[in-house]
């Protein structure tokens, strides 16, 4: 593709549009709402998002992960407590998630403090994953360089064997961190580029702020 054509791709926003006086009080009931929406638009794989983190240097970076449980407390995700983004983490515990609902032309855009869930909440969500998923959250040294594909597949291999006759237990490396927002944008694609933006900003009462961005 040439950079003339590049430039000439658009999209022009249509579908919906976002209003002050049409959502709720707390951003997590219109997170709720707008989750209820993607679910029956059958959005695939609707829970991917993007992490955003920061180490302590201010250089950012970004992957995306799967929401796993969200609430008033926050927003959940997994990982290996050795990742790149969880070192990220233990540096600066703040990121930011953003979700992307095309098929709605939505966006969410969720920031604020980082930190880990609970150990049995980490346990329990654990015990529901499939075998696969828990014996390759054993097998894999996340983000560290390795000697290439066949060291992955023998130690998961080793792994599968090791605990062929036992309940998979989770591993002392692995589990989650939960998001506690402090701003929370809600965007709506519009016609001319004219997008709906609400933000909610979390105040000292722990209440929110509704205001209107410009696009």
């Amino acid at each position: 593709m040439t950079p003339e054509a590049l430039s000439n791709i658009r999209k022009d926003y249509t579908l919906h549009s976002l209003n002050e006086e049409d959502v709720t009080a707390s951003p997590i009931e219109q997170f709720a709402k707008w989750w209820e929406d993607a679910a029956a638009s059958q959005i695939v794989e609707m829970n991917a998002m993007t992490v955003a983190t920061a180490d302590s240097k201010g250089i950012p970076d970004a992957r995306i992960v799967l929401l796993k449980a969200f609430d008033e407390k926050g927003f959940v995700f997994f990982t290996n407590y050795n990742s790149a983004k969880s070192k990220q983490l233990e540096e600066n515990p703040n990121a930011t998630l953003l979700f992307f609902w095309k098929e709605l032309e939505r966006q969410v855009r969720i920031s604020g403090a980082v930190e880990k869930i609970a150990l049995q909440e980490s346990i329990d969500y654990f015990d529901s994953r499939p075998e696969g998923s828990k014996l390759g959250a054993w097998s894999s040294p996340q983000s560290t360089v390795v000697a290439g594909k066949a060291f992955l597949e023998e130690t998961f291999d080793y792994y599968a064997e090791r605990f062929k006759d036992e309940a998979i237990p989770k591993p002392p490396n692995w589990g989650g961190y939960r998001i506690k927002p402090t701003s929370i944008e809600f965007w709506q694609g519009r016609p001319s580029r004219m997008h709906d933006r609400i933000l909610y900003t979390e105040t000292t009462s722990g209440s929110w702020k509704i205001e209107r961005l410009a696009p």
